[in-house]
Formats: structure tokens, sequence, C-alpha cells
């Protein structure tokens, strides 16, 4: 009974923070959903309309959409590839290792996919969200890591905070049908329906959730002997499912690395929040006014090819007949005046309207970045893929930019990785890596004892850093490597009589494979002097 109580008072306290939150989030949300509808060329209902506006073209260009594709194309060209690098010599195996293997487990859960859609939510809304977690339902029931993308209308923390870490609870909350939910806790029977916290988009289909219900999935952090701990809860309603405070496996907290498994990546950061804008929010004033412009000039142009008439009241002519430009044949009754009929002059638009169009337009390339040479255009007769590289890349600041926060991110994502399998590869896997397979263990990432005065202390944990780097690159960039290399070669680079000037000039340069270039010089240049100091004692 007494614990009963106390699980009451946990859920109590946990759901009266949750609305909390949601009601901090209040505006985010809006503006995520909002968004959702400028991505889907929807934008005419996020515009407010009045009684004139009834009845009216609604043009939708997608200079917007254009302009954020070109933003993911980028990524996609960029894709992260990490890298583990010790911090310690002893800890050297084990990083070259962990270097194969979560290519491997990224691979295992297609994260090239889960990539691709994580740029597209962060290029509409600013921040993306991805879970690193352990679901001990994979792997035939031997659980492994699963890394997931997190719609941020799901997840809830504390108002006011930057940096979700920072926060006492962190809340995911998700639909779940009741079916399920009840075949798996008996105990939910009769105690589901209802939500409230959960805010949907403006879906293009008909969607019924009446029979799902909120599953709330509470993470949050307690100090217990001294050290801070990460625990986990999940409840329903009223109704505590599990917490692993309770559960003796998880003395020690639910991931032992202490930190909430998620991993939010903003774009354009804001006081006061963790998650920041993004490019639609820049651009949506922009494309507004082109749209309503092009409504402007649609409708100019319809009124110009409709021709319209003056008609006096007790005008000769028969209306029905002069506006059926299939009769051959208008009816007269009696003589026809000039005043009986005046057609309706309208002037040409004035050339200051499609100006200011294309100023928005211009507009909206300017401050998404999205220049021609970008896109891969060839405008002022530039043809030569090095010079068309050379100009991507001084116009690419922005994207390189946006690139290295996605990395920083993946960095985060690649650490947590490490410390689930610290973590929970208690046995040795099998992976299928580059060359082969292999297998592998916690055994090198777990704490070593040492030994001071005769006495066995308690040892480090290993600590390992991840690098990332891009493992593909756009065609252009190849284009231009090729270029290089051709250019080295007709200076003489390669010749080992110029081993000395190569070096130093490469000393100067700086591009990508400048390390393994000076290797393969030095190498031909030893090798030529060997081979001229096995002739010279051949000749004596």
């Amino acid at each position: 009974m007494e614990n009963n109580i106390v699980k009451q008072e946990r859920v109590r306290r946990a759901a009266s923070a949750l609305k909390r939150y949601k009601a901090g989030k209040a505006e985010l949300e809006r503006r995520i959903v909002s968004n959702e509808q400028w991505w889907k060329l929807r934008h005419w209902g996020e515009i407010p309309q009045g009684e004139y506006d009834r009845g009216r073209p609604r043009p939708t260009s997608a200079w917007l959409f254009n302009s954020i594709a070109n933003k993911h194309a980028d990524a996609m060209d960029n894709i992260p590839e990490p890298t583990v690098l010790p911090r310690e010599q002893s800890d050297r195996q084990c990083a070259e290792q962990l270097s194969k293997i979560i290519p491997a487990l990224l691979e295992k859960c297609d994260y090239e996919r889960l990539y691709s859609e994580m740029w597209w939510y962060k290029l509409k809304n600013g921040s993306c969200c991805q879970a690193v977690l352990w679901d001990p339902e994979l792997d035939n029931g031997r659980g492994d890591i699963a890394i997931k993308n997190v719609d941020i209308l799901n997840l809830f923390w504390e108002p006011g905070i930057k940096d979700i870490q920072q926060s006492p609870n962190l809340f995911y909350v998700r639909l779940c049908d009741n079916g399920t939910l009840e075949e798996k806790y008996p105990e939910l029977k009769g105690r589901l329906g209802g939500r409230g916290i959960l805010t949907d988009y403006k879906y293009d289909e008909s969607i019924d959730n009446s029979e799902k219900s909120e599953v709330v999935d509470r993470y949050y952090k307690i100090m217990r002997d001294g050290k801070k701990q990460l625990h986990f809860s999940r409840f329903v309603g009223d109704v505590e499912l599990y917490c692993s405070e309770d559960d003796p496996k998880y003395k020690d907290g639910f991931y032992k690395h202490g930190m909430y498994p998620f991993v939010i990546d903003s774009m354009f950061m804001v006081e006061g929040s963790p998650c920041g804008f993004g490019y639609i929010d820049i651009m949506r004033d922009a494309q507004m006014y082109i749209d309503k412009l092009s409504q402007v000039i649609l409708e100019h142009t319809v009124c110009m090819g409709r021709k319209r008439f003056f008609i006096r009241n007790n005008s000769a002519i028969k209306e029905e007949e002069f506006a059926d430009w299939r009769k051959p044949f208008v009816h007269v009754a009696g003589n026809l005046g000039n005043d009986d009929i005046r057609e309706i002059n309208i002037s040409p638009l004035d050339s200051s309207v499609i100006t200011t169009l294309n100023m928005k337009i211009e507009e909206l390339k300017e401050t998404s970045g999205n220049r021609d040479f970008s896109q891969g255009s060839t405008l002022g007769g530039v043809t030569a893929a090095s010079a068309i590289a050379a100009l991507q890349e001084a116009g690419s600041k922005l994207s390189r930019d946006m690139l290295k926060g996605c990395y920083r991110a993946f960095e985060k994502v690649c650490g947590l990785m490490i410390e689930l399998i610290r973590q929970f590869y208690d046995a040795p896997r099998s992976f299928r890596i580059t060359g082969g397979f292999s297998e592998f263990d916690n055994s090198l990432m777990s704490a070593k004892p040492i030994r001071a005065f005769g006495v066995e202390l308690k040892g480090k944990e290993p600590i390992f850093d991840v690098v990332c780097r891009a493992s593909k690159r756009s065609p252009f960039s190849k284009a231009a490597q090729n270029e290089l290399a051709k250019e080295l070669f007709r200076l003489g680079f390669f010749n080992p009589e110029l081993s000395g000037q190569a070096l130093a000039c490469l000393d100067m340069m700086d591009f990508e494979g400048k390390e393994s270039l000076k290797k393969v010089i030095s190498e031909n240049a030893a090798r030529t002097a060997a081979g001229k100091a096995g002739e010279i004692n051949d000749i004596r």
C-alpha cells in the first residue's frame, strides 16, 4: 500500500511538471506546425485573409522549397563518418576497434536514412533531435543500440534552459494503440483514453486517434551517494508502468553515463531555448510577398485577357447574343449608336510590380544563401570544373557552417553510443566490417585497476574522442581534386630530383590528402636515392 502511494505521488509530480513544460513550449510548437504548412505549399492558410481575398487566385511558387532542397543536397553530399581517437596510448587498440564497429552499428541502424530525415526536419524547423537508446528487444533479445529521430513536438524540457542536460526532467510522449497497451499492461484496462499533451500537425488526411493513448517516458536525474544518476519511468494517465529506481538491476542509474539520451541539433540559436529557428522562419516573409505579387500579376493578366464592355440600360443590343462569342451574328433592335456599347480598357501593369517581385526573389535567394553557383548554374560564362568548384567553395560558407554544427551533434551521438557499448556489451558480439569479421566486447573499455603503494585502487575508465569527416563529396569537388593532381604532375612534384622543393611547397599548401601525398613523394625520393647508391656500389 505504501509503495502504491509513493508511485502515485511520483506520477502526480511528474504530470504536473509535464504540463508546465508543455505550457512553456507552446510558441515553439505553433511555429513547427506552421512551418510544416509552408513546406507543403499550404501556406495560404497561414496568411491572414480578409473578405476582399475570397475567390482570388492563390499561386504557390516553390522558391522556398527549392532553397531548402538545395540545402538538403549539400548535407547529403557530406554525410559524417566517425573516427574514434584515444586519450591515452594504452587505449589505442580499443579506439581502433571502435572506429570500425561504430560505422557498422550506424549502418545497422540505417543511419543514412535517419540522417536524411533529420536534415529535412532541421531545415524546416531550425532544430532536430536524435535519441540514442538501448533496445533490449533487438538482436534476438540480447539488446542493442537503437538510434531514432525524435519529433520535437513529442519532447518536453524545463522552459528557459539552453541545454537539455540541465533540465531536472525530460519527457518523451508518444501515442500508442489502446489494444496493444492493454495486452502488454493488463492493469491499464478501463483506464485509457483522453489526450492533452501532444500537438497535432494539420494533416491532409483524416486521422483518427480516438483509440490511442499518450504514453509518457520520463527521464530524470537524482543525487544518490553524492553522485548524479539518470533514471527512467513510464506512465499512462495516473498509472506508473515502470520505474528504474525500483529495479535493483539499475541501482547505479538507468544509463551509467548519466546523460539524457537525446541530442538536439539547432541551426540558428536563440536565448532561453535549446531549439533555434530555421530557413523557413527566415524566408517565409519573402515567399509570402512573392506569392502575393504573383497574385496581383495573375489577376491583372486575367482581366486584360477577358474583354468587358459598358452597355447602356436602354441599349438596342441583345446582351445574350453579344456575350456568346460562338454566334456569328448579334441582333440589334433599332439603330446602334456609338454610346450603346463601349469596351472597358485596362492599362498594362506598372513595371514596378515586376521589379518588386524580382527584388523579393533575389532577397529570398540572398537570405538563404541559395545563389546560382550553389545550385550548379554556369551563368557568367564559367564552364571549367575547377572554376565552378572554386566559386562553389567561396559561396558555400553557410553550408559549411551548417554542417559543422551537425558534426558536433553527431560526435555527441557517437559518444552516447560508446557509453552504451561500455555499459551493455558484456558478451562478445560479432561484426561484419571491412576486411572480414570481428568480435568485440566491453572488456577493454572498463575501468582498469591501478596499484599504488601495494594497494589496488579503482582505475580510470578509458576516454575517447570522436572526430567526424565527410564521407562524400560533390562531383565538382572531385573534379577540382583531379585537376589539382594533374597540375602537380605537370609541375614536376613527382620528380624525385625535385622532391625537396615539392615537399617545401606542399608545407605551404592546404588540401585534403596532403599528408598522404607528402608520404608518397618522400618514399619515391628515398627509393630513387637508394637505387643510385646501389648503382655506385656496383661500379666500385
